[in-house]
């Protein structure tokens, strides 16, 4: 991802030697994304990613870690945070908080195909299932609470006709949040931000999720919607594209049968996720922070979801 923090070789050395990951062979700085600073990180012993985590604090992300290395001790395939000689999983690098993981087999499937979105779609549901007795909680920090504080914040960049409705899905979405159906949605750890560039495949099998750093406790149809918001819309033209929509909830409900409160909130969980990434591309956009090859997302894009989503709903 970005890059705020330079690592130096010898940082990176003395961090492998800590966590008896061997010797350094090669540190390189990932381009894209704006939250954290991340480095591959090869030694003789294989390929790391290295984090740093530049807005979550150190009481924040035990929670991270620890559900990737629930996950990945459940058979989920995800990164597995690595230990030190003392078994902590949460390091300090540069005096920032810092993680080690494994790298995953595969790349990014930028251009998914129904095959694709049908293997997320039933990763996905096994994820939320192994994700049941997790034993620690925090709240999706970029939900509800998240949007009704900086929608005020990105209202002075935006248009008249963006902030009306900016202002109108907000209320919306309120109202939703109040519903007796949203309460009885069912909930538990989400990835939150499973796009496309969060998973690998190698070939048409998926090798991966990784990127937990907006994870929390939050209704499992938010997930699923985060995920067909970008897997199953058309990036050129911000549009459904209903056949790969298919295949990800058919093979999310071969494993995890949507109940009928989520049958019946999709269309407003659809436009929930829509509005979560406008907000924070909208955020990142007007209210950047300096960074090498930090390059912030086109805010429009979910602002033209946003609106196929409210035009054109989506039902199960």
């Amino acid at each position: 991802m970005a890059v705020f923090t330079e690592v130096s070789t010898n940082e990176a050395r003395e961090l492998l030697r800590r966590l008896q990951l061997g010797e350094l062979v090669a540190l390189r700085g990932i381009e894209g994304g704006i939250e954290n600073t991340n480095y591959f990180l090869t030694s003789d012993q294989g390929e790391f990613v290295l984090t740093l985590f530049e807005r979550l604090t150190a009481e924040q992300l035990p929670f991270y870690l620890y559900l990737m290395k629930h996950l990945a001790h459940g058979g989920m395939p995800v990164p597995d945070p690595r230990p030190d000689r003392n078994g902590d999983i949460l390091h300090t690098v540069c005096g920032k908080p810092a993680a080690v993981v494994n790298k995953l087999r595969g790349k990014s499937q930028l251009a998914p195909q129904p095959v694709h979105c049908a293997a997320v779609g039933a990763m996905l549901a096994r994820m939320h299932l192994a994700g049941q007795d997790f034993d620690r909680y925090q709240p999706n920090l970029r939900g509800l609470s998240w949007w009704n504080e900086t929608a005020p914040v990105v209202e002075p960049h935006i248009t008249a006709q963006q902030a009306a409705l900016l202002r109108s899905e907000l209320a919306y979405q309120n109202h939703v949040a109040a519903s007796s159906a949203y309460a009885a949605l069912p909930r538990g750890p989400v990835h939150a931000d499973l796009f496309r560039d969060n998973v690998m495949f190698d070939g048409d099998e998926l090798t991966g999720f990784f990127d937990f750093y907006f994870a929390g406790v939050d209704t499992w149809l938010f997930d699923l919607a985060v995920c067909l918001n970008d897997w199953c819309i058309d990036l050129a033209a911000g549009t459904h594209d209903a056949e790969r929509a298919a295949s990800m909830l058919g093979a999310y409900q071969t494993v995890r049968p949507l109940t009928a409160s989520e049958r019946e909130l999709l269309p407003a969980m659809l436009r929930a996720g829509a509005l979560r990434f406008w907000i924070s591309r909208l955020w990142d956009f007007h209210l950047p922070r300096e960074a090498s090859m930090l390059v912030p997302h086109d805010p429009t894009h979910f602002e033209r979801v946003l609106q196929g989503r409210i035009a054109n709903p989506v039902h199960a």
